[in-house]
């Protein structure tokens, strides 16, 4: 808005007190106006805003304070997972399993350090089937990392910001505010200073305020009150100008898709309940998609009808030999049914994220975990009302000593108490590759009836087993999408992807 010729008996005395209170050569935080305006917080905030409309103010760039988190601070302390983890292996802890279970490393830290330690260049990784990963210091070591470096100066730090970074030094934070709970950002206060026209006008008030101290005049009178209407006495006052005209500015800011708030939503959740979580291929092998969950090789889900096939000239991981000759006997024994690694080799859009979790499983052995994946899965479905060609789902399984049922269900009842849902019922069910099986049910009030959302179960023993799982392994799933239909009131799923601006800026954010 330029405008050189704002008549100052149009201000508002809120404005009038910022502008005369402003130093036209320096700017000033919110903090200072306050004290010497002796106006409310709220004040201030209304009278700059309105100052800024009129190109009388302006202000510098928002900025952000850097320091570090809970977790930062340890690091500090004690190292970075990936430090901590070279020197367990320089102290003769060579395999994953004894880091873990001496306590070095927790479950949710040594994922994170074999892949900054193996990024660095600090450790090569081997693995045997006796002894699981196991790891060897490289000599060429000692070099701090980018991440260590910037760490230390944070926390030797006060008021550090972005802007007081290098290029490289930026790069390195984007990877520590990867990590949870390690960088901690807080808005610096905002500050203004007067522009051009607001310098003018200042001095014009400055003027004024002199020339009212030796002929004082009547104070312009903001409110109609009915004091002043008694006798006519409103005929002698004088009023400030109001411009009821002028334009208000209309804001449409970007916002997140509701799906991605949603599975942000669910991720956060899983995280509280600490979860780790994992991630891994859209293509996948059907070794690892169907056969290692103990489907059999002619079964119909296995299908073109069901199943998106990828060409052969796609190079798929399977596992080791006596991984798949394990696989292989279970399959054998199991379906007394012959075996072709042929068609386990196939390669394919996976059609769920179990890929993910039993590659994990395999490759770790862990005792004890909870972990968790969010990601999209295909399926060559006809797509309707209520399916799509492409979904999300979300998978997690837990595994530990003396785990049974009632843990998976204690897990599943937090889970959705988190995100809203309050009324959960589970029925038994049937699904291939758990035993026991359950369903769980939610009772969706706009409905006003019970919806089956998520299974669930225990891993039977022909999936576990050949992967060297001692324990037992809860496990679940279920698609995101159903989740959001309930949230959203959306009878179409296709609804979620139609990108109707109108839907996604007026659908609030509210819990089930």
């Amino acid at each position: 808005m330029e405008n050189t010729q704002i008549n100052i008996d149009e201000l508002h005395p809120i404005e009038k007190k910022i502008i005369s209170s402003i130093n036209p050569f320096s700017e000033i935080s919110t903090t200072d106006l306050i004290e010497l305006t002796t106006l409310t917080l709220d004040q201030i905030r209304r009278g700059l805003e309105w100052l800024k409309y009129k190109n009388i103010i302006e202000s510098n760039k928002t900025s952000y304070l850097i320091s570090l988190d809970e977790l930062g601070r340890k690091a500090i302390e004690h190292g970075l997972p990936e430090r901590r983890l070279v020197k367990a292996v320089r102290d003769g802890n060579i395999t994953m399993r004894t880091i873990l279970e001496n306590g070095l490393l927790t479950q949710g830290e040594i994922n994170i350090a074999i892949s900054k330690a193996k990024s660095n260049k600090w450790i090569n990784i081997t693995s045997s089937e006796t002894e699981g990963l196991t790891f060897k210091v490289l000599e060429k070591l000692e070099n701090a990392s980018g991440e260590e470096l910037l760490l230390n100066k944070i926390f030797s730090s006060e008021n550090l910001k972005e802007v007081d970074l290098t290029n490289s030094e930026l790069g390195f934070l984007k990877l520590l505010v990867k990590r949870p709970k390690f960088i901690r950002f807080k808005k610096d206060e905002e500050k203004v200073f007067l522009t051009d026209l607001g310098k003018k006008i200042k001095t014009k008030l400055d003027l004024e305020n002199i020339n009212d101290k030796n002929f004082p005049k009547k104070e312009n009178i903001t409110l109609l009150v009915p004091e002043h209407l008694i006798a006519g006495k409103w005929r002698t006052l004088t009023f400030r100008p109001i411009d009821v005209e002028a334009n208000v500015p209309m804001a449409n800011p970007g916002r997140k898709h509701p799906l991605t708030d949603l599975i942000n939503e669910i991720r956060e959740a899983f995280t509280s309940l600490g979860f780790v979580e994992i991630d891994g291929d859209f293509i996948q092998s059907a070794f690892w998609n169907f056969d290692a969950l103990f489907t059999p090789q002619d079964h119909a889900a296995r299908d073109m009808q069901d199943t998106f096939y990828l060409s052969q000239k796609i190079k798929t991981q399977l596992g080791n030999k006596n991984l798949i000759k394990k696989i292989a006997d279970t399959h054998i024994h199991g379906w007394k049914n012959s075996w072709n690694i042929n068609l386990a080799k196939k390669p394919v859009l996976r059609t769920h994220t179990t890929p993910v979790t039993l590659k994990y499983l395999s490759e770790t052995k862990p005792d004890e975990a909870r972990i968790f994946t969010i990601g999209r899965v295909f399926r060559n479905e006809k797509v309707s009302y209520k399916h799509l060609v492409e979904f999300n789902q979300i998978e997690g399984v837990v595994t530990g000593k003396q785990i049974t049922l009632r843990d998976l269900m204690g897990i599943q009842t937090e889970f959705y108490k988190k995100i809203g849902i309050k009324k959960i019922k589970f029925w038994p069910t049937y699904f291939p590759y758990t035993e026991p099986s359950l369903q769980s049910m939610i009772f969706n009030n706009n409905l006003n009836k019970w919806i089956e959302l998520f299974g669930m179960g225990i891993l039977r023993p022909e999936v576990i087993q050949p992967l060297g799982i001692r324990n037992l392994v809860l496990a679940w799933g279920g698609g995101i999408e159903r989740i959001a239909m309930l949230k959203y009131g959306i009878s179409d799923v296709r609804e979620l992807y139609n990108n109707k601006i109108g839907w996604l800026r007026g659908l609030s954010k509210c819990q089930l």
